[in-house]
């Protein structure tokens, strides 16, 4: 699309990130243990009214999960604390539903320690998710008295279990056993976490992170940090995860009224912009819960190596579910594939071969903090800002000899906003230039997949931004 004849609008780049959403966009990808009563009953949603005694995973392993995941390239951990039938992986003091009440370790288990421990042997943060809707407890749909026995589960998770980088929120809301809604006081959980846990982000029904909008890995092509404010009401959110049970709304691709949430179009007539990145939510298998009949529907190797390079690569966190069985252990298949997925990421995005090219750009600037060798560094300490009023840059890198080039990776410097809108990637084959890729929204990252050329030249031509475009890094691999 071209933007060339709208006026540069810097209202579109006041929306900033806060060192919280920074520090876990820099995660890129971690993985959700949906792990609880469902597993031994075969179900996605619980009822509330499944017995304690059908909980008892015989071989649990939290170290094989944080294992797994570590191998995988992920950098944290969320634990499904508590879904939506209410029973607790830790001996919670305020319901008797919780694992203090089954046959785990005669009662005297506590799976969220045990979890979180485990991370923090294997290098990975620890987050929880802890379901607002909690179809065991009678006061649900009480209102002030089903909000204070949340805050209290909620203080628990967030004081006993050491630092916490992410409070997974869904919007999941129905009636209770007394016919009753509960009319979530979202604001009241939010203050909780910013009390007790402040570096710690609030995803999904949340100020902080937003869901995707599909659970299917499918990413969209142009997607934007900077959206509608109103965006970050948990309202939107809750409509929509009543529908998560729903197969064929889980493998939905995102329709054509979701495609665009932040051109400039989109926003013309907002009044209110936000900082409101991505995350791409999806299971290695059909369903969030282990179930024996799925074994031969894991996603393969190949599947999970697409599904990152558009998430991570497009601007968007990965958050990818691993369901244990029912004796507590990853399935090996599962940790067949994602060891994979691990070993790609670490061997192909390795070595950068930047560092071994000339590296300029057009225009050229002459002061020294604004050396486009700072693209070689990944980080926001430094970063390569146009002049103000100039939206086009190209970046050029140089070999001495022709190299195989696999991936580019490209960053903006998102503290001062997502500012790109345009770009194209180009290189030099036998003394013509070919275009090899045309692309639109950078952001937090970009993966942009060079298909094995072979060149000594490579040019990264940014055709428009909202306003002068920062960059913060360049790699090629």
């Amino acid at each position: 699309m071209n933007y060339s004849g709208l006026k540069e609008d810097k209202r579109l780049i006041e929306a900033v990130p806060t060192a919280r959403q920074i520090a876990y966009e820099s995660m890129e990808f971690f993985c959700f243990i949906h792990f609880t009563v469902n597993t031994f009953t075969g179900r996605e949603w619980g009822d509330g009214t499944e017995p304690e005694s059908i909980f008892n995973p015989t071989e649990l392993d939290a170290k094989q999960w944080a294992k797994t995941a570590a191998e995988g390239g992920m950098k944290g951990l969320i634990l499904t604390c508590k879904h939506h039938d209410g029973f607790c992986l830790w001996p919670s003091k305020y319901t008797k539903h919780s694992i203090k009440n089954s046959p785990y370790k005669n009662g005297k288990g506590d799976i969220v320690r045990e979890t979180m421990e485990a991370c923090r042997e294997y290098g990975l943060k620890f987050g929880v998710y802890l379901s607002p809707w909690d179809r065991n407890n009678e006061s649900y749909g009480k209102g002030k008295e089903y909000d204070d026995y949340y805050v209290n589960q909620l203080t628990e998770l967030l004081t006993e279990y050491g630092d916490i980088f992410v409070v997974w929120l869904d919007g999941a809301c129905g009636e209770g056993a007394n016919g009753k809604v509960q009319k979530y006081d979202w604001q009241r959980y939010y203050q909780v976490v910013r009390k007790l846990q402040p570096n710690a982000v609030i995803s999904i029904s949340g100020p902080d992170i937003r869901w995707c909008g599909n659970e299917a890995g499918e990413v969209r092509p142009s997607e934007w940090s900077v959206v509608a404010a109103d965006m970050k009401d948990p309202a939107l959110t809750s409509e929509l995860s009543q529908q998560e049970d729903n197969e064929e709304f889980r493998e939905r691709p995102l329709d054509e009224t979701q495609s665009d949430l932040g051109s400039r179009e989109r926003l013309a007539k907002e009044e209110r912009l936000a900082w409101y990145p991505a995350e791409t939510d999806v299971s290695i298998r059909p369903g969030w819960f282990y179930h024996e009949e799925e074994d031969d529907k894991v996603r393969s190797f190949e599947n999970l190596k697409d599904i990152y390079l558009k998430s991570v690569g497009g601007n968007t966190t990965l958050l990818l579910n691993i369901p244990p069985m029912k004796n507590g252990k990853i399935h090996p298949t599962d940790i067949q594939n994602l060891k994979q997925l691990g070993d790609f990421i670490k061997e192909s995005f390795s070595n950068n071969l930047v560092e071994e090219a000339g590296i300029t750009t057009i225009p050229p600037l002459d002061c020294r903090e604004m050396s486009p060798e700072v693209l070689r560094t990944d980080d926001y300490e430094t970063y390569f800002l146009n002049e103000a009023g100039t939206n086009k840059l190209v970046i050029k890198i140089k070999w001495i000899e022709r190299k195989k080039l696999h991936y580019l990776v490209l960053k903006e410097a998102i503290p001062l906003s997502q500012r790109v809108e345009a770009f194209n990637v180009c290189y030099e084959e036998n003394g013509s230039i070919k275009k090899c890729y045309e692309g639109t929204t950078i952001g937090y990252k970009r993966i942009v997949d060079l298909k094995g050329i072979h060149t000594d030249s490579l040019a990264i031509v940014i055709e428009d931004s909202r306003v002068a475009p920062a960059m913060a890094f360049v790699g090629v691999y």
